[in-house]
């Protein structure tokens, strides 16, 4: 523990974000840098504490006071590695994650948590500078050869611990580039996509091959690439968009979330969009239905896009700013959140329920809702009721559906698999990753249901571990 009172002599310093005046009119990842001096500042508020309890709440179960202590004296090649011993990307996870690890923190008590996310980022992008981060190519191939189908998250993250147990791995990809929702989905004024390339190129040098716009179940099938392959594995995400089937859903200018982002990161790689499918924001009331993050993505980018107005609504009631009795530390505090979107403008509303869109002639021109109120039934479950003579209508020129993913797109590769789902429409496994498919395997959101980045790492992680044992047991 490099300074036992770091905690009490230096205060919580965040790095901030570039000025919204600035940020708006570009593309450039929001967040700032701490000079390195100050970041081993931060990095001494770690408390080394007798039980760590950001070490429990990260999914990756990144050893946390560990690589913190390292940092502080400025082993930065230590602390990458104590980092890379969990966790093949702390640089998308440095930018990205919601940091429960900082929630769970015991600063956490008294809002003055470690930076631990900043403080991770900076140790890899050091790392990165000098040198440290380089391709491992393995030694020996144990002549096994193994087919991932994705490459998000997930599918990376089996992909590396695969490819460095030594066997044959090939990562198919339905897209023109491979990063799944981390690089069309995730704007990159959060995360630059030269990140993700610049992993990539070490991963092809180790061994990996990538093939892009190849859709397993369409362009290849699946029972060609069960003949040629030791082992599959299914890291296909959830892509199944939640709808909203609700009077004039059909109207020109209503859109999934991703429709909109996924283009947008597409013509910030230079690809040309026609005319008459560009969804553009430019000068329009766009409401944003839905409050999570990609909701938050949507309103950054209308932003960008110099929207007349952007206005996001959420169903559920608004959270309080501070923790309630009932949800204690160290669990997720479910309060408020502010993101820089939303700091850049946007009007928010909550406890709004949507009824219909309204148009003419085809076109969408505005939106009705209805205000609803939450409370528990006889047994205790959660109950909406409309509340009357509550209805508004929102002048709008596009929505953006932002209201999650249910579960993987079955058609296709997952019908003709014939693989079992589970009562939620993902693929079903058991302990061991294992579909119900011979020597097929599924990981990260496709078995789980949508969730987080880092909690698709760690799914990848433990499914890779798994599908390597079940390799050498057939040999």
């Amino acid at each position: 523990m490099g300074d036992p009172k770091g905690f009490i002599k230096i205060k919580r310093k965040e790095a901030g974000y570039r000025p919204v005046e600035e940020r708006v009119d570009d593309y450039g990842e929001v967040e700032q840098v701490l000079n390195e001096a100050d970041r081993k500042l931060q990095a001494s508020r770690c408390m080394d504490c007798g039980v760590p309890f950001c070490h429990w709440a990260c999914p990756t179960g990144s050893k946390i006071p560990e690589w913190q202590d390292a940092l502080y004296k400025g082993d930065w090649k230590l602390a990458n590695d104590i980092l890379h011993s969990t966790n093949s990307f702390p640089e998308f996870t440095g930018r990205i994650c919601p940091a429960l690890c900082e929630k769970s923190c015991v600063l956490a008590v008294h809002e003055e948590a470690v930076t631990t996310r900043e403080n991770e980022v900076a140790v890899v992008e050091k790392a990165f500078s000098l040198g440290y981060i380089k391709p491992r190519i393995p030694e020996e191939r144990t002549g096994k050869k193994v087919a991932v189908v994705g490459s998000g998250p997930a599918g990376l993250s089996i992909a590396d611990l695969l490819n460095q147990a030594g066997h044959s791995v090939t990562v198919f990809e339905k897209d023109e580039a491979c990063g799944g929702l981390l690089r069309f989905g995730i704007p990159d004024f959060k995360l630059n996509k030269r990140i993700i390339d610049r992993r990539l190129k070490i991963f092809e040098k180790e061994g990996i091959e990538f093939k892009t716009g190849v859709y397993v179940g369409e362009d290849v099938k699946g029972k060609d690439i069960l003949k040629d392959y030791d082992a599959v594995v299914l890291a296909i995400g959830a892509m199944q968009p939640r709808d909203l089937p609700v009077e004039g859903r059909d109207l020109k200018g209503v859109h999934f979330a991703l429709e909109f982002l996924t283009q947008q990161n597409r013509v910030n790689r230079g690809e040309k969009i026609p005319d008459d499918e560009r969804i553009l924001a430019t000068g329009k009331n766009v409401l944003v239905i839905g409050g999570g993050d990609t909701g938050s993505d949507c309103v950054g980018t209308s932003n960008r896009q110099k929207a007349k107005s952007v206005t996001q609504i959420e169903i559920l009631p608004k959270p309080p700013k501070k923790r309630s009795p009932d949800n204690p530390w160290p669990y997720w505090p479910n309060v408020l959140k502010t993101s820089t979107s939303h700091e850049e403008g946007c009007k928010r509303y909550w406890s709004l329920n949507t009824k219909r869109f309204i148009g003419e002639n085809g076109v969408l021109k505005q939106t009705e809702v209805v205000e609803v109120e939450w409370n528990k039934d006889e047994n205790g479950r959660w109950k909406m009721t409309e509340k009357p003579e509550t209805t508004k209508i929102f002048d709008t020129d596009l929505v953006f559906l932002a209201l999650g993913f249910v579960h993987p797109i079955h058609k296709g590769l997952v019908e003709e698999l014939g693989l079992e789902l589970d009562e939620r429409g993902n693929l079903k496994v058991d302990d061991k990753f294992q579909t119900s498919k011979a020597k097929v395997f599924a990981a990260g959101d496709a078995a789980s249901g949508a969730s987080l980045v880092v909690k698709a790492i760690d799914q990848g992680r433990k499914a890779a571990e798994s599908i390597h044992y079940f390799l050498m047991d057939n040999k």
